[in-house]
């Protein structure tokens, strides 16, 4: 053999044995963990022992009738003792021998004579360099023989037949508590293992439930138990669970099996308990307790919306009209608490930041609200001029709502005075910060020396002097003096227009008249805010109406003679005032009834056609005060008329009622008749059938027409032959 033979001979015996020596090292790390195993099984089989027999009594509900601090001290006193026992076996395990090793491969491959051990075997270092070539070589060669190499499997089974018996029996115990228990074998061992959790066979406890409304919906309540759908209810719902028979408290869970930290809960008895919470949201709400679900209900909830507000068509003054329109629609699902309106200054000018706010009329809390009013916003510094307003509303579930803006303009009132309207300017003016108060209190001080109706009469011009000197006065806030500047400033406006004719009688009434229709409105306010309809409201009205009306009275007696005086009295002046008393008379009347049966809203409207009636009168001459009168009386008249109209519909429904009763008796009474005649079989009275008209209204009680007793006559004719 060549160098080159032996050189390849000795390199494939060399990657040969390096494979073999990898299978073998494969086939031990196998071995070592079959040993691992068989030595672990035997030292685990006590504690499995233990758990088995305490598997073994949950599925018999032995300890399931212990009280549950029992039960949780048995429990913990069985997993300790399977802790120590698995605990003192584990510690005697010592890791397997590479003799050991060796020995289970060959065991399990079939190997005869120890070749392994020959694999181990080592020559002492004193040994001939010859004699280690030989022993290597024997060494490789025994290598080469080794068939496929296995590590085999564990034996687990117990060591002796006492051992196999236990674990047989224990098996088949296991397997016949099993068999008992059916599908709540689970739940058994479960509830044996853990304290407070009860078994599928505990009877559920009695449960409660039911869904109470918010206040303002005034729905029922919903009972869970007999709702045959999903119950729907608005937000804020509070949902009421009352459970009995249950040892320990239960508790709610979402539809993601979350407890409701909101929900309340309060213990009754020892074994009764009291859930409450609020729902916010949809889904299913679980009742548990125990380890268990006692109910799952799935629940709708409405999200409560803002009201729906919006302007009604043409908000704002028409033209030459000094009342302000404010038309409004609003509804709500669960009903209206409040609206109101609220405006803005288009424009704005430098004064302060303001917002004005009109109350709107509401009568308790209605679903939908719709209507207008006309409030008296002349006195307004704003009057006349463009302002933004929208409409808002709360519900009585306390979400509020705004309509779009919309831009409109305030009414005013006219004057004539070209005084007055000086005055008014100035006051608009300083009030929306167009002019500083100095500048304010010197045109002011220059209007009141100029000559005129300020200038000629004292006390008009005192009452100038007093807002001047409040504007100069420095001690006195801008807010404070601007409050108080533009109220005088209106009642000197309003003075100036009464007086403009030079009569301070009739200035004097209309001063008078204002105050008691301001009186009468603040009762009306007080009596519809307060729900006040006691004796001592309504005489303390009556009063107000009557100084109102001689307020009227005296205004109209002032306008009389000023007409006199004037040569402008028409012949009928005094007709014209008797009417015109009688016509306010009237319609103080109905308002003072209106506010007594509770119609605040009607009320209302008769006070503003008073005030409607007195600034008409302001200005008007004596013709016009009688068209006036005229046109109040026929109002008044066909206010009767309506009336009249709806008594004289009242009673003849009644008597068309009473007729028809009456009717159907004589028809019973016919009928009765008839059947009896057809019983004798003979000839009795006559039927009312074939009674004539005029005895059947007789008998009927009605009046007979004229003619109702003429008989027809009967056809003489007889028929001529063919």
């Amino acid at each position: 053999m060549t160098g080159s033979d032996l050189k390849n001979s000795l390199a494939a015996s060399t990657a040969q044995d390096g494979s073999l020596a990898a299978r073998l090292a494969t086939a031990r790390k196998n071995a070592r963990f079959v040993l691992h195993a068989q030595n672990l099984w035997p030292a685990v089989q006590p504690t499995l022992g233990l758990l088995g027999l305490y598997t073994l009594a949950g599925l018999f509900r032995l300890p399931q009738h212990l009280p549950d601090g029992l039960r949780l001290v048995t429990v913990a006193g069985w997993l300790s003792l399977c802790g120590w026992r698995l605990h003192r076996d584990l510690s005697r395990l010592s890791a397997p021998t590479p003799q050991a090793i060796d020995q289970q491969i060959e065991t399990a491959s079939g190997l005869h004579n120890h070749p392994l051990a020959t694999l181990t075997d080592t020559l002492p270092t004193t040994t001939e360099a010859h004699t280690q070539t030989l022993w290597h070589a024997h060494q490789n060669r025994v290598l080469a023989t080794l068939g496929p190499l296995k590590a085999g499997w564990p034996r687990l089974l117990p060591h002796t037949p006492k051992q196999r018996l236990a674990a047989g029996a224990l098996l088949f115990a296991l397997a016949a508590g099993c068999l008992v228990a059916g599908p709540a074998a689970p739940g058994r061992i479960a509830a044996a293992f853990i304290p407070g959790r009860d078994d599928p066979d505990v009877p559920l406890p009695h449960i409660e439930a039911w869904i109470t409304p918010p206040t303002y919906t005034a729905n029922a309540p919903v009972f869970l138990g007999n709702t045959a759908q999903p119950p729907t209810v608005p937000q804020g719902a509070r949902l009421t669970v009352i459970v009995t028979g249950l040892s320990s408290h239960p508790v709610l869970r979402s539809a993601k099996g979350m407890v409701l930290t909101d929900a309340t809960r309060q213990k009754l008895d020892a074994k009764s308990w009291k859930i409450t919470v609020t729902l916010s949201h949809t889904g299913n709400v679980r009742l548990a307790g125990r380890g268990r679900t006692f109910a799952n209900w799935p629940i709708t909830v409405l999200p409560d919306a803002q009201p729906n507000v919006q302007w009604g068509p043409k908000p704002g003054a028409g033209k030459g009209d000094w009342r302000t329109r404010l038309p409004f629609e609003a509804s709500h699902a669960y009903g209206l608490s409040s609206l109101s309106v609220e405006l803005h200054l288009t424009h704005p000018g430098r004064g302060p930041a303001r917002t004005l706010s009109v109350p709107l009329p509401l009568t308790g809390h209605p679903k939908t609200a719709k209507g207008a009013i006309t409030p008296d916003l002349s006195e307004d510094p704003w009057a006349g001029e463009s302002v933004t307003g929208q409409v808002l509303a709360t519900s009585v579930s306390g979400q509020n709502g705004k309509s779009t803006p919309a831009t409109f303009q305030l009414g005013a009132r006219t004057f004539h005075s070209p005084v007055a309207r000086a005055v008014l300017d100035l006051r608009k003016r300083y009030a929306l910060g167009r002019e500083r108060r100095h500048a304010t209190a010197i045109d002011l001080a220059a209007l009141g020396e100029t000559p005129g109706p300020i200038y000629d009469h004292t006390g008009m011009f005192l009452n100038l002097t007093s807002i001047v000197a409040m504007l100069d006065n420095p001690r006195i806030q801008d807010s404070e003096a601007r409050t108080g500047a533009v109220n005088m400033l209106w009642d000197l406006a309003l003075d100036i227009e009464d007086r403009r004719k030079g009569d301070d009688a009739s200035a004097l009434a209309s001063l008078d008249v204002r105050a008691a229709q301001a009186a009468v409105a603040q009762q009306l306010r007080h009596m519809r805010e307060d729900g006040n309809q006691s004796p001592q409201a309504k005489e303390e009205l009556e009063a107000r109406l009557n100084t109102l009306k001689d307020a009227i009275a005296r205004k109209m007696q002032a306008l009389a003679a000023q007409a006199m005086r004037d040569h402008t009295a028409i012949p009928d002046l005094q007709g014209f005032s008797r009417a015109g008393d009688k016509a306010f008379s009237k319609l103080m009347q109905q308002l003072q009834r209106d506010a007594t049966n509770g119609h605040d809203g009607d009320a209302l409207e008769r006070l503003q056609q008073m005030e409607d009636a007195t600034e008409r009168m302001r200005n008007a001459t004596p013709q016009d005060m009688a068209a006036m009168a005229q046109q109040m009386v026929a109002q008044a008249k066909a206010r009767e008329q309506t009336a009249a109209l709806r008594d004289l519909t009242a009673q003849q429904a009644k008597l068309l009622d009473h007729a028809q009763s009456r009717l159907d008796e004589v028809l019973k009474a016919q009928s009765n008749q008839n059947s009896a005649l057809e019983n004798d079989g003979g000839d009795g009275e006559q039927a009312y059938g074939s009674l004539p008209t005029s005895e059947l209204l007789r008998r009927l009680g009605l009046p007979v027409p004229p003619g109702a007793d003429a008989t027809p006559q009967p056809n003489t004719h007889a028929a001529e032959p063919a």
